[in-house]
């Protein structure tokens, strides 16, 4: 069997659920169990809907609700669904769901009050859309699609907002819900992004989480492949919209992949690959605009190339903290306290360079950053660099090719660097620059390691 997952860009509309079905039936020899996110922009929405009902905006969410969600998904049915009975059955369970959307809306501009746990429920109703559309779409094409929900497979923590799947329950669930549909011949469509606790609360696994989904789906039910399909080729040599002439990389390596997905490449969740290297599934990156392009195949182990540099990444919203203070010196005990304050303010760090009394960390995102800030000001005096970027060059052989970071840093000689990170992984060299050198960044690394390709089918 293998599962498939199929992006917000590839079920925007009817057009494009169209062709999600079609490349659905593609796979039926293969067992497929599918994944769907929500159309394109639907999330955002409904995030919308909440945020002003919670500004006690009623109005103005149920504007939002009406012309940008509910009646969007009419429009699709109209034009994709063929059958009369099946148009009227998906009409009336869309307007039920308008009606408890709207019961929320109202609920949340009573109080003021927009809990994850509330938004979680909102945001699922963009997974139970799309899903219930594509499989009477899948149906009417002959394909023995059922519309399973994902709340009944996926069993989570209760850290709403971004909760963490439980793998053994998610196991059982699976093996219990999904297995007998595959065996029979079904096809299985579940909403990705979306499970429940141990209660049966709703959650979501954060922005993005539909790829998990697919691969703790995958990776539970001991899948032969894990497909994600999305709006580009695959995983490419950099970003498309800053080097147009970007390429197609035909394989990568789970740790390559994992460096870029975590450092800024758009094609994949951070945490989709980290269950399938567990179980060493194989994971395809593909496009649903271009089924015919063979994509990019992750796997544990790829053939030895004789290039030291696979792709460039980049994370833009990064800020810099250099903490400095004498204390460090022959204190043991410093680096701990200095990690406990942003543990305590939930605030994960990319980077850190130390020397003998300072240390430089930088951040993307932190939910009380001031605080953190001040807080970190009672061990040192601390200085704050924001608007910088994170570039990320990665390959196997990066650290094993003399002369690669000379190579590096003499095409960006007029670029000013703020901090280097090199050796904690052999295979990615990252550094922080300002946010508006992105650009010529990027395409100065790839002209002096892309511009003329001597390795013969590493990339198209």
């Amino acid at each position: 069997m293998i599962v498939m997952k199929l992006g917000g860009t590839s079920l925007e509309d009817a057009a494009a659920m169209s062709t999600a079905c079609e490349i659905i039936r593609s796979r039926i020899k293969r067992k497929p169990a599918v994944v769907l996110s929500a159309a394109a922009g639907i999330t955002n929405a409904l995030i919308r809907c909440a945020e002003l009902a919670a500004e006690g905006k009623r109005a103005e969410a149920e504007a939002v609700l009406r012309d940008r969600i509910i009646e969007r998904h009419y429009a699709v049915v109209a034009n994709l669904i063929k059958g009369l009975r099946e148009q009227d059955m998906l009409i009336r369970l869309f307007k039920a769901y308008d009606e408890e959307i709207r019961s929320l809306i109202y609920g949340i501009s009573i109080t003021g009050d927009l809990s994850l746990r509330v938004l979680d429920f909102v945001m699922s109703y963009g997974e139970r859309m799309s899903t219930a559309i594509v499989t009477e779409a899948l149906r009417e094409a002959n394909v023995r699609a059922e519309l399973l929900d994902s709340r009944h497979c996926m069993v989570t923590n209760s850290s709403f907002g971004r909760a963490e799947p439980m793998f053994d329950a998610t196991q059982a669930a699976c093996e219990k819900v999904i297995r007998p549909r595959i065996d029979k011949g079904i096809v299985p469509i579940l909403q990705g992004f979306v499970g429940a606790d141990s209660r049966g609360v709703t959650t979501t696994l954060g922005r993005g989480g539909s790829d998990f989904s697919a691969a703790v789906i995958g990776t539970v039910m001991q899948a032969d492949d894990i497909e994600i399909w999305t709006d580009v080729d695959g995983m490419l040599t950099a970003d498309p919209n800053i080097v147009p002439g970007a390429l197609r990389i035909r394989e990568m390596s789970f740790r390559e992949a994992s460096e870029l997905a975590y450092f800024g490449a758009k094609v994949l969740h951070p945490s989709t690959l980290l269950p399938a290297i567990e179980k060493d599934v194989p994971v395809h990156i593909l496009n649903s605009r271009r089924p015919q392009v063979e994509g990019t195949l992750i796997k544990a182990r790829i053939d030895p190339v004789n290039i030291p540099v696979k792709s460039i990444s980049y994370k833009r919203g990064i800020t810099i903290i250099n903490i400095t203070s004498t204390r460090m010196l022959g204190s043991y005990g410093f680096m701990k306290k200095i990690f406990d304050i942003f543990n305590e303010y939930q605030t994960s760090v990319d980077l850190v360079t130390t020397s003998e009394v300072s240390i430089s960390l930088s951040v993307e995102h932190s939910p009380e950053l001031e605080a953190l800030i001040a807080e970190l000001a009672k061990y040192g005096e601390v200085t704050v660099l924001r608007e910088k970027a994170i570039i990320c060059v990665v390959g196997e052989r990066l650290k094993s090719e003399i002369g690669t970071p000379a190579r590096i840093f003499s095409r960006l000689r007029g670029i000013p660097v703020e901090m280097i990170s090199h050796g904690a992984s052999e295979i990615n060299l990252t550094f922080v620059i300002d946010e508006e050198h992105v650009s010529d960044a990027v395409l100065e690394l790839h002209d002096e390691f892309f511009s003329s390709i001597a390795e013969p089918g590493v990339f198209e």
